[in-house]
């Protein structure tokens, strides 16, 4: 089967923000204890943290990671976590079922995100908190030496404030089974209070407030709007939630991105009649700071223990194929969405998992790799000509999808193609209206024959990239052969105007 892909640099969606490409670390099962931060493993450095796991995590490029929730942070009392460890309170946790020690917080978090070589994005709880809390947390971490909380961060060891510039006001308050759920006009009200406070402790900052938990919710886009039209002038970004599963149809599920693109027209869409009835001239964007694929393990039920084996995935082949699409409409949608977060990273549903003396790399983890490391400049839009499949419910979907970077500083393209189709292979040729293709820069591919391979402990990798076969044809264009199913991530420099 054969698709075209018809490109001009000058036709771009906008700006692509590298801020897309970052992750989650929850208070949560082995996430943060025996995940990032395990004393007792050999792997450890001094301060507990797995060397393994930075340097894994490093190579995804993340320019922020989202801590400490989540779920969690509706009933988490930021200052149990920081301090003299032998004072730290162990607290239940209302979200998970759990035992918090409180052993690993926000100084830690602080440290650990420095050796990642990303940025903390912090939520405050306003669960079961409100705007002082909040705001005192900024105070610890953004002031200089001079009050209450700054001389604390300063005696517990940080002289320097962290400087942290990026806020979630709760998590998913639409949810019931959050803790401090109340309707949109009392979130809204809460929200508002603590993005104003906030700011007041630090005008830098920028605010992200929760909107729904998912499409599923029957307060969808209602609840959104309402939280929009209250808190419009003192908010940065609303947030969007998805987690993808499988239901056996593997034609429905590798289609998968459909769904995700509809989510971010829906707010592109929400954001711009807000904007219009206001009305103001400020723009509000999407963070997607829950994104991932789970349905397998769905044990959420810590039995009041520390570290519980809770929500550990295993993921295949194709559920790597379904976070390339994430990824690839996050790119796509370059002008709304200037945030996304993998949830989550280590061992719960993340693309890492850990035992004490060792790592396993799961599959979801390239794809992201991949094209953290390729993606830059502007998005440009995507003319595409492709066959159609049979994807169940959701009818004839084309058997390619597909984003496309171009940086103007190094003249270099990144080519994200997907082939969801389970049977035929697909050849897609691409052509740019205003350019030639020089040269092919790299070419990777990801593909397997089971859907069901996945990489395994104490066995060699069997989803991992390889090389793909990508040809710069005769006329400039540019060839990829793309096995059914696959992705591939092919680099290409342009040739000068």
């Amino acid at each position: 089967m054969k698709a075209t892909l018809s490109l001009d640099t000058h036709h771009h969606v906008g700006a692509i923000d590298r801020r897309i490409f970052s992750g989650f670390l929850e208070h949560l099962g082995r996430s943060v204890y025996e995940g990032a931060y395990d004393p007792g493993s050999p792997l450890a450095d001094g301060d507990g943290f797995r060397t393994d796991v930075i340097a894994a995590l490093a190579e995804m490029r993340m320019p922020l990671v989202r801590y400490p929730g989540g779920n969690f942070v509706s009933s988490y009392d930021w200052r149990d976590g920081v301090g003299p460890r032998a004072t730290r309170p162990r607290r239940p946790d209302f979200a998970w079922r759990s035992v918090e020690p409180n052993t690993f917080g926000t100084d830690e978090f602080v440290r650990w995100c420095k050796k990642v070589g990303t940025a903390p994005m912090m939520a405050v709880n306003l669960g079961t908190l409100g705007a002082q809390q909040a705001g005192e947390l900024v105070e610890y971490c953004n002031l200089g030496p001079g009050t209450y909380w700054a001389d604390k961060r300063v005696a517990n060891g940080a002289l320097k404030p962290y400087a942290i510039k990026t806020w979630c006001l709760g998590n998913e308050m639409d949810g019931p089974w959050q803790a401090g759920h109340v309707p949109a006009d009392e979130y809204a009200r809460r929200a508002d209070q603590a993005a104003k406070f906030m700011k007041g402790m630090d005008r830098t900052i920028e605010v992200i407030i929760a909107g729904s938990s998912g499409r599923g919710m029957a307060t969808y886009m209602h609840y959104d709007r309402t939280l929009l039209e209250y808190t419009w002038n003192n908010i940065d970004y609303i947030s969007a939630h998805r987690y993808s599963g499988n239901a056996g149809d593997s034609a429905h599920y590798l289609a998968e991105g459909v769904e995700i693109d509809r989510i971010l027209d829906d707010y592109a869409g929400l954001l711009a009649y807000v904007r219009g009835v206001m009305p103001s001239d400020k723009q509000v964007y999407v963070s997607f700071d829950e994104w991932n694929v789970w349905y397998k393990n769905r044990e959420a039920d810590g039995r009041w223990t520390v570290a519980p084996h809770l929500l550990e995935e295993i993921y295949n082949f194709e559920d790597a194929l379904i976070c390339g699409q994430y990824l690839n409409s996050f790119i796509r949608h370059a002008d709304s969405v200037k945030i996304a977060c993998i949830a989550q990273l280590v061992n719960v549903i993340g693309p890492l998992m850990t035992r004490k003396d060792g790592l396993l790399v799961q599959s979801i983890y390239h794809p992201f790799v991949m094209l953290s490391a390729n993606t830059a400049g502007r998005s440009l839009r995507t003319a595409i000509d492709s066959p159609t499949y049979k994807a169940g419910e959701r009818g004839d979907v084309p058997m390619l999808d597909a984003s496309v970077s171009h940086d103007d500083k190094t003249e270099t393209a990144c080519l994200s193609l997907i082939n969801r189709d389970t049977e035929r292979p697909l050849t897609v040729d691409v052509a740019f209206g205003d350019r030639k293709i020089a040269g092919v820069t790299q070419a990777r591919v990801l593909s397997h024959r089971n859907l069901k391979a996945a990489n395994q402990w104490d066995k060699k990798p069997v989803v991992t990239p390889r090389p793909a076969n990508a040809k710069v044809t005769p006329g400039g264009g540019l060839r990829v052969s793309l096995p059914a199913p696959s992705m591939a991530v092919v680099c290409v420099k342009l040739a000068k105007r």
